[in-house]
């Protein structure tokens, strides 16, 4: 395995001039920089942190653009998702525009979906998420997620928690943007430390929705 020591500025300028020209001939012409500078890194990065919070599905590279409007063949950023239940778990990538970290659960089928809005209703498990949120917001995190733009069914708008109902999914990111970690082996550090903040959250969620 090849040692992680960090994203290069290739890496960001493969994907910079990607999003100008996202076409067949592009990527052959440097797909030898995609795979040298993007996803040997990525799965190299992967593998330091394998052990703490297992193994790593690293995306491929193309889009799915059988029902899409966009029809532009790849993807403009390289990202790799850890799972720990259903669409929950950790997450990074790197594009042009840097390095983002995250972690939540990205998408819930009506099943997971009815349990975590008992368990953000309930008076107990609902505030403990709140403070879960609100330290991570402290810590520099921004909350994310798709919303309902109504509350959802059984609930009232007046609800104490109302803006969580109506969350589909939830997640946290945090970027790196620019920063000159992204080029060194330490952000492998930073992103460890990352995921053991976000770890009580991802907890949360698979104990009381996905998992």
């Amino acid at each position: 395995m090849t040692a992680f020591t960090g994203f290069s500025t290739e890496a960001l300028d493969f994907y910079d001039d990607l999003e100008l020209d996202n076409t067949r001939s592009y990527w052959t012409r440097h797909k030898a920089v995609y795979d040298e500078q993007v996803r040997v890194p990525m799965a190299a990065l992967m593998a330091l942190l394998e052990q703490e919070f297992g193994p790593a599905k690293i995306f491929r590279p193309y889009r799915d653009v059988r029902f899409a409007k966009d029809k532009t063949p790849y993807k403009t950023h390289q990202g790799a998702f850890v799972r720990t239940a259903e669409a929950t778990g950790w997450y990074a990538d790197v594009s042009a525009a840097g390095v983002r970290v995250g972690a939540g659960f990205y998408s819930a089928g009506p099943d997971a979906l009815a349990r975590f809005r008992r368990a953000v209703g309930d008076g107990v498990h609902g505030p403990a998420l709140e403070r879960l949120l609100a330290k991570l917001r402290r810590a520099g995190w921004e909350i994310g997620g798709d919303q309902l733009k109504t509350s959802p069914r059984g609930f009232t708008g007046d609800h104490p928690r109302i803006e969580l109902l109506r969350h589909r999914s939830l997640v946290i990111n945090k970027s790196y943007g620019f920063e000159p970690v992204i080029h060194s082996a330490e952000l492998a550090d930073r992103i460890r430390r990352d995921w053991r903040q976000a770890r009580p959250l991802v907890d949360w969620v698979a104990a009381n929705a996905t998992g």
